[in-house]
């Protein structure tokens, strides 16, 4: 979403690159730029101008150290404000009541069933005990999309499908979860428009008679500064606690992300970016400021990692490595793995430096797909001693997994020059160890 605010970003540094000192006309140069930037990316104009003040200010009062270029301190300088445009901190959602009660609100096709859903997943984790309410009594396949969903994600669904007064569906469902002891619930309402006076008096009744702990606001990105109009509408009549952003992964110019803070003044509290009900983030605004700054985010790789992978298959290929036993079987697993964790160009977005090298590059999901065909058409014994396979052996593959020789050729040696990178790593263990020994005592823990 945010490729070309970066690349555009990046080159407005670039006039302060070689550049010894700041001087009023150098600064007021980049900031032209940066301004530029940011309007081009859709952001309000008052708020790129207000932003883009402060930085200039910020640059001019600041001495620039001998180690720090001036480029890096307008980066700096512009990251810190950003950080500061966007809300400066997480906030979480508030859970509180018993039990404890979040509405949903929206326009129409925002993402707010699919946000329902995320939201179930991200709170079970959490080891809540969490009731969906299906409220959406005009979009005939809200209801079966919510039971979907909570099948997937082993959430349960409380619906009423012939049952068209939404307070009522929602008292009932209060009730149920009292009985069965959830302690969450989250309500999926209907998408209206702001000019709905009907609509907006039902989620209105809605959150007066709910008292929700928490009512966030649902908008899709791409809609850009209308987004932040409506936003603004619908707080107007509901107070909304927190926004959450859908469809971040779209090609759109992101404006929306970064002035809706500022414009509503509430705070962004999550951001969705795909269909995967995995794929929910909690908004950081310092994090998505380093990445619009092609910084990475390498926080909250870590984050999807640890939520992603299983800590007893994690042992498990451990201990496989170092016995220099990793098979195309441990391959497979740790491919799933990654696979969890979210959009795969997302995930390079998120490693310093790579914002750039993949723009443009086509990267979907099904990256993987042409690998995983090529080794499920292996036997048992060909993938757990992968030197079993020959030429002949690699032209059945081939045709088994209806790829070229040329790609199961490539995923060989690949396969094969990590399997020595590994025995290598596994040298130098030793070889540590064996040092360790050989050293006085007192000595082998230090550096």
């Amino acid at each position: 979403m945010f490729d070309n605010l970066s690349l555009k970003l990046d080159r407005a540094f670039k006039t302060l690159k070689g550049t010894g000192t700041i001087t009023e006309i150098n600064v007021a140069t980049t900031v032209k730029e940066i301004r530029r930037a940011l309007i081009d990316a859709d952001v309000n104009y008052k708020v790129a101008k207000e932003v883009t003040d402060t930085i200039k200010t910020e640059a001019l009062g600041r001495d620039v150290l001998i180690a720090v270029s001036p480029g890096q301190l307008l980066i700096k300088i512009t990251q810190e404000e950003l950080t500061k445009l966007m809300g400066g901190k997480k906030e979480d959602i508030k859970i509180s009541g018993d039990p404890s009660i979040i509405l949903i609100s929206g326009l129409q096709g925002s993402g707010k069933t699919t946000f329902t859903g995320k939201l179930g997943a991200h709170l079970k984790k959490q080891g809540r005990q969490v009731l969906l309410v299906a409220c959406d009594i005009y979009r005939p396949a809200a209801i079966d999309q919510l039971k979907v969903l909570g099948e997937q994600i082993g959430v349960e669904v409380y619906a009423e499908p012939e049952n068209k007064n939404a307070l009522e569906i929602a008292n009932n469902a209060i009730a149920y979860a009292k009985k069965t002891g959830k302690k969450t619930v989250v309500v999926d309402t209907a998408g209206r428009l702001a000019v709905d006076e009907m609509m907006m008096n039902e989620i209105e009744a809605l959150k007066k008679a709910l008292n929700p702990s928490e009512t966030l606001f649902v908008v899709d990105s791409m809609t850009g500064q209308d987004a932040v109009n409506t936003a603004k509408t619908f707080d107007e009549r509901l107070n909304f606690d927190g926004v959450v952003l859908t469809k971040l992964d779209g090609d759109t110019r992101g404006g929306a992300a970064i002035s809706i803070r500022h414009v509503v003044n509430k705070p962004i509290k999550f951001i969705s970016t795909g269909e995967k009900m995995e794929d929910l983030d909690v908004f950081h605004p310092d994090r998505m400021a380093q990445r619009i700054l092609g910084m990475g985010d390498v926080i909250s790789l870590v984050e999807r990692a640890q939520q992603s992978f299983d800590e007893d298959e994690a042992k498990r290929i451990n201990s496989k490595i170092r016995s220099n036993n990793f098979n195309f079987d441990d391959f497979l697993s740790q491919l799933e793995q990654v696979k969890k964790m979210g959009n795969i160009k997302d995930l390079l977005g998120m490693i310093p430096g790579m914002g750039k090298a993949i723009k443009g590059l086509d990267i979907d999901d099904d990256s993987f797909k042409p690998i995983e065909a090529i080794i499920r058409s292996m036997t048992p014994a060909e993938r757990e001693h992968p030197d079993l396979i020959d030429g002949s052996r690699r032209k059945r593959l081939a045709a088994g997994s209806g790829r070229t020789i040329v790609e199961v050729n490539n995923l060989m040696k690949q396969f094969s020059d990590m399997r020595k990178m590994m025995k290598q790593m596994n040298k130098m263990g030793g070889a540590k160890a064996a040092m360790s020994k050989m050293l006085p005592p007192g000595k082998a823990g230090r550096r």
